[in-house]
């Protein structure tokens, strides 16, 4: 497995220095212990319940931008304290990231109410999700109806003889409707309802191109 650590203490006191630099060691020992190959290694001195932090965003921003699957941590008040760690935990949990923790020695094991509250808070996103999604496509269907036509949007980029021809789909469309929170597969059927051969697989191929245009501006 592929991990990074996160290690916090509350201030940046000297004394709390040393129990930082504990932290990272006695991580790095189980990480070995635990098979898994750590990519980075993040510290921080800031309170727990304050969720706007370099360390925890840049911990976020990793594992959103390469393929890391799991977080380790002293234990789960590492994360934060409060409602910054249950935030924490369910973001974590949707980008299917595991936390392993060393008070567990091994996957964090949550609370009966903790796991309670994770599982209503998944609920609420999924229904208001669909209700965002449903907002799309019937504004979506108005515009085409309108007479728009998400076709216009294609960049082309001359031809493309002697290979596979590529399934022309709007970029920009797929952009703007993940960013709207819909998922790869309600993006195709919703370009496949508008007369454009999307498959799935399509759709998160050109959203990975699109991110790995922007990285490469960077």
């Amino acid at each position: 497995m592929i991990g990074i650590i996160y290690a916090r203490v509350s201030t940046s006191k000297e004394t709390q220095k040393s129990s930082l630099t504990r932290q990272v060691e006695e991580l790095k020992a189980a990480a070995s212990a635990w098979n898994i190959d750590i990519v980075e290694v993040i510290e921080e001195s800031e309170s727990g319940y304050e969720s706007d932090r370099n360390g925890i965003l840049q911990v976020l921003e990793t594992v959103k931008s390469r393929q890391v699957d799991v977080i380790l941590v002293q234990d789960e008040t590492r994360l934060g304290r409060g409602n910054a760690r249950i935030a924490l935990i369910h973001e974590f949990k949707k980008l299917g990231c595991h936390i392993y923790s060393l008070q567990d020695s091994g996957e964090l094991q949550l609370s009966e109410t903790d796991s309670m509250v994770l599982d209503i808070v998944a609920i609420v996103e999924e229904y208001q999700r669909k209700l965002q999604n449903a907002k799309i496509r019937r504004g979506m269907k108005k515009a085409v109806a309108k007479g728009y036509n998400p076709a216009k949007n294609l960049k082309r980029t001359g031809s493309n003889d002697g290979g596979r021809k590529r399934n022309e789909v709007p970029l920009e469309e797929i952009v703007r409707l993940r960013q709207n929170g819909m998922t790869f597969h309600e993006i195709a059927a919703m370009l496949r309802g508008l007369g454009f051969q999307a498959s799935k697989a399509t759709v998160h191929r050109r959203y990975q191109e699109y991110q790995d245009d922007l990285e490469g501006q960077a």
